[in-house]
């Protein structure tokens, strides 16, 4: 069975402690003791901190990159520091490797207060047998273990509990926010489900289709909320994937600039301008489309009438760049860092409908396609956004310009 070799970082400014301690580690079993000796505090902390190897010609030679002490035998009286502030500093620049204390003085109080400041044991020099040396060393080694993973349990549950309340959060944004976006879209259909049942034998069928229209339009806002959290949901589950497909891309997105052109009932104008030469490529279709719909109905619904929206596509370099910019409310700078976060809303929208959700999808959106996303908005001058995809060319047609 192979031996396991325990390493000491012995700290000791007495030549003649020094020597006596690798004596006793020598003659119980060397192969069993790998020794680093320094003399001063400064010396100590930065060789455990850095987990590097000095010089010792004292020290048998062997390959020390980045492997920490198992324990350290600390003296308290050293050329740069005196009493339990060595053992306090110390244990502040190094909270978790196990310390043995070294002192002359037998001293209860000074014990107790030892192992209060973080010291595993503690050893009178004078006192000093390979029995006890052996046996204080590997109390230490099995306290400090123990320590450890109490810290580390405790940091999981720290992150845990933060977690928690993170979900808790967004469960509570989450309730607030169906809650209002339903709220709207319910009370349409009720409405006008009440004025067709009491009322539908008086109404000419102009009427009549209006009402029906606004309980269509009403229901697909909220199967519109529920296909957006569901993809939130998959997507932070990670359960959407990213599927390209070859398509043309200024088809692709002169399309999705009418289709949002006909949504906005001619009160804005949405100016598409194509660069490039590379038109068949290889994206995922879906994402693309939802990234695109969504920032330009977002340049739609904080526009003002009548206002002009720009959409640049840009090919170049090997890159897919979108450029959307509108001349609406633009996005107080306080908000801007957290707009990509679910169900966050400016503060500036006031009773503009949103959930929130949007922008969150698309930086999802573009994330799936190892994209970036850029916003630059001031108040009242609009707002613009960049997004930049990869851009793989499919081989048969031209290539990436």
């Amino acid at each position: 069975m192979e031996q396991v070799t325990i390493h000491i970082l012995l700290v000791e400014d007495s030549p003649t402690d020094a020597v006596m301690l690798n004596r006793i580690f020598s003659r119980a079993n060397p192969q069993k003791w790998y020794i680093t000796h320094v003399e001063e505090l400064e010396e100590a902390i930065e060789i455990s901190t850095n987990n590097s190897q000095l010089n010792n010609p004292n020290s048998r030679q062997e390959n020390y990159h980045n492997r920490k002490f198992d324990v350290v035998l600390l003296d308290l009286s050293l050329p740069d520091s005196i009493g339990l502030e060595t053992l306090k500093e110390y244990r502040a620049a190094v909270p978790d490797i196990p310390v043995v204390v070294l002192t002359g003085l037998n001293s209860e109080d000074l014990a107790l207060q030892a192992m209060a400041q973080g010291a595993q044991d503690y050893i009178v020099k004078d006192d000093i047998t390979m029995p006890r040396l052996e046996r204080a060393i590997r109390y230490s080694i099995e306290r400090g273990e123990i320590l450890n993973k109490l810290r580390e349990s405790e940091e999981k549950t720290r992150k845990a509990l933060a977690r928690e309340q993170e979900l808790n959060e967004l469960k509570s944004n989450f309730v607030a926010m169906v809650s209002h976006e339903f709220r709207t879209p319910m009370t349409i259909i009720r409405s006008s489900v009440e004025i067709l049942e009491y009322h539908g034998s008086t109404l000419n069928d102009e009427r009549r289709l209006k009402y029906f229209l606004r309980i269509q339009n009403a229901i697909d806002k909220m199967l519109q909320l529920l296909d957006d959290i569901l993809f939130i949901n998959k997507a932070e589950s990670a359960k959407t994937k990213y599927q390209p497909i070859e398509l043309n891309l200024e088809e692709f997105c002169l399309e999705i600039t009418e289709i949002n052109q006909l949504s906005t009932k001619n009160q804005y104008e949405i100016i598409f301008n194509y660069q490039g030469e590379c038109t068949q490529v290889e994206m995922d279709e879906d994402l693309l489309s939802c990234i695109l719909s969504n920032l330009l109905s977002n340049a739609i619904k904080y526009s003002h009438s009548h206002s002009k929206i720009h959409f640049d596509v840009i090919c170049k370099d090997h890159n897919a760049i979108f450029r959307i910019q509108d001349q609406g409310i633009g996005i107080p700078a306080k908000d801007q860092g957290h707009l990509f976060q679910n169900f966050y809303r400016a503060s500036n929208v006031q009773n503009i409908q949103g959930t929130g959700l949007g922008l969150a999808i698309v930086k999802k959106c573009v994330d799936m396609h190892a994209g970036k996303i850029e916003m630059e908005s001031e108040i009242g001058l609009g707002t613009t956004v960049i997004v930049t995809l990869p851009l793989i060319c499919s081989v048969q047609f031209s290539s990436c310009s």
